[in-house]
């Protein structure tokens, strides 16, 4: 029998293996520009059960607090109420007006909503004080506006059957679970007085009525700010792992924000170029050209009329020193050796400034040196 062997050849794409797309792995954190862009349009690490935590927490400790101005309040209403029942029933179907019952309605509106006010006013500001420590205060609408993709089914699929999806469905699971267990053994050590009820006065069983829903639903709002602290880390971190950038992304930001690197190092050369030229055509006017000799060369020129101290004209290193050297000579400028002189005008002094005062004694020595040579 013959045998053949077969080789198939696959291309491969070593890209389709990466983690997060074509863009690679987003392994570096958010840079400043990604975590503002983000905050303008809404994308922010906060938690809304750290939030409605708080509230809960406060909604019963204003009920224990007014729980007296509530329950008088709710009396009132109710008797209020219940007193005007007989009016309305001695009168004929065509004596009652609409007026009546409005005005009757808005009272008990009114005084149902005195009640509410301290609960209302206490939660928006508890509201408001816990979003702003978590995200801080910027107002967008970005959130709101509608998105396209909101309302693709693939996508809606896929935050259905998500990672995020899950963990909400095993918070709210343990949220249950804990309210259920809370309630249960709250209620149950209060079994007692619950049989109690119909023993004693209204006003004792609604103080008492109020009493255990207000402990429980301290014991409650408790164990829900403690799933709401450990959501805000989780979002904390969700939020920083979500925010993070491939390295591709960062160059490319700093390209659109910074410019091309490559430009910029271009752009600089160019500016050394013509700053290098405009140097060396000042070195004509220079008095003495000071050098290392073969490292360092520095034009020096002293006009008393113009400036205080002799000024740098040019100055430079190696091969640009040779060229300082070479214009020196054609010019018949005369180039004074001084290897220590050299070094600290060329380390200390930029080209257009004026020479230190601790280094002008140095530098008459030279110059006197040259205007000898000159008038000899």
């Amino acid at each position: 029998m013959e045998t053949r062997n077969t080789e198939y050849f696959f291309q491969i794409n070593l890209q389709w293996f990466a983690k997060d797309g074509p863009g690679g792995e987003k392994t570096e954190p958010a840079t400043a520009k990604k975590l503002k862009d983000a905050r303008e349009e809404g994308k922010v690490a906060k938690s809304k059960e750290l939030t409605a935590a708080f509230d809960l927490i406060v909604l019963f400790l204003v009920l224990k607090v007014f729980v007296s101005f509530v329950g008088e309040r709710l009396v009132t209403a109710f008797s209020y109420s219940y007193q005007l029942i007989p009016d309305f029933v001695e009168m004929n179907a065509k004596d009652v007006s609409g007026q009546a019952v409005g005005a009757l309605l808005t009272n008990v509106i009114l005084q149902i909503l005195v009640i509410c006010i301290p609960f209302f006013a206490f939660g928006f500001i508890i509201t408001l004080v816990v979003s702003i420590y978590q995200v801080g205060w910027k107002v967008t609408a970005k959130p709101m506006e509608p998105k396209l993709d909101k309302f693709n089914p693939i996508q809606g699929f896929k935050r259905i059957f998500s990672k995020d999806s899950l963990f909400e469905l095993l918070k709210s699971i343990l949220k249950i679970v804990l309210i259920i267990y809370i309630a249960y053994t709250s209620i149950k050590d209060e079994a007692d007085d619950i049989f109690i009820l119909y023993e004693i006065p209204l006003i004792q069983a609604i103080l008492l009525c109020g009493t255990i829903v207000i402990n429980t639903g301290l014991k409650i709002s408790i164990a829900y700010l403690v799933i709401g602290l450990a959501d805000f880390i989780y979002q904390k971190h969700k939020f920083n792992e979500d925010m993070k950038m491939t390295k591709q992304e960062v160059k490319d930001e700093f390209k659109n924000t910074e410019g091309n690197p490559e430009i910029k190092g271009r752009q600089r050369q160019k500016m050394r170029e013509v700053s290098q030229r405009r140097m060396m055509q000042d070195v004509p006017k220079a008095d003495v050209v000071i050098t290392n000799p073969t490292h360092y060369a520095v034009a020096i020129k002293y006009d008393a009329e113009t400036a205080k101290a002799p000024v740098v004209l040019a100055k430079g290193e190696d091969y640009l020193a040779q060229k300082i050297k070479e214009a020196a000579k054609e010019n018949h400028i005369e180039i004074v050796e001084n290897k220590p002189l050299a070094r600290m005008l060329y380390a200390n002094v930029d080209i257009g400034e004026e020479i230190p005062p601790e280094l002008y004694q140095a530098v008459a020595e030279v110059l006197a040196m040259v205007y000898n040579m000159r008038n000899s």
